[in-house]
């Protein structure tokens, strides 16, 4: 199985050359970063239940999470202003590989009735966001030890400056979208 760092030096540089004309390989969009986050609802605002998401958001991305705290008080949604509303991390370089790698090839195939990534996900910059109800669909959860199910978000920063050209290169890197 080919990595992501080769894959993109021996099929996405050519083809994105090809097909957009670019002169210069450092012109050609590659992936910047990628944020996991998980909203924490008012609800169930417990110490433990920070504690099980913030735990398996690390055991997910291999690095510890940062807790997001409210900017601004929001009485509708029963906010106030310094409590911890979600955790999220950010990826970069070997951990984002890795962690790609692992979702391309294991999470999505894993997700119940996957049909493939809506392309409506990706943004007119070229970011794609995907949202996962369960996080039971990563292998480093188990379905056994788990008390309460909460979703996540993975959002992949692109450097692409067109949606066309981001959706090109997330397609050619392996992403499965819907026909």
């Amino acid at each position: 199985m080919i990595g992501l760092k080769e894959k993109y030096t021996k099929e996405v540089i050519p083809a994105m050359k090809a097909k957009f004309g670019y002169k210069n390989n450092l012109a050609i969009p590659k992936i910047d970063k990628v944020v996991l986050n998980a909203g924490i609802s008012s609800s169930k605002s417990e110490q433990s239940y920070f504690d099980l998401v913030t735990r398996t958001m690390e055991r997910i991305s291999g690095q510890k999470p940062v807790l997001i705290k409210a900017k601004e008080s929001i009485s509708a949604f029963k906010v106030r202003e310094g409590m911890i509303i979600g955790v999220k991390v950010t990826l970069r370089k070997n951990m984002m590989r890795h962690f790609l790698e692992k979702l391309l090839n294991i999470t999505l195939p894993n997700v119940r009735d996957f049909q493939g990534i809506n392309p409506k996900s990706v943004d007119e910059r070229g970011n794609l966001s995907v949202g996962f109800k369960e996080h039971l669909a990563f292998p480093e959860i188990s379905s056994e030890e788990v008390e309460n199910i909460h979703g996540l978000e993975v959002c992949v920063t692109t450097t692409a400056k067109s949606r066309e050209e981001g959706m090109e290169l997330l397609k050619l890197m392996g992403f499965p979208f819907k026909k």
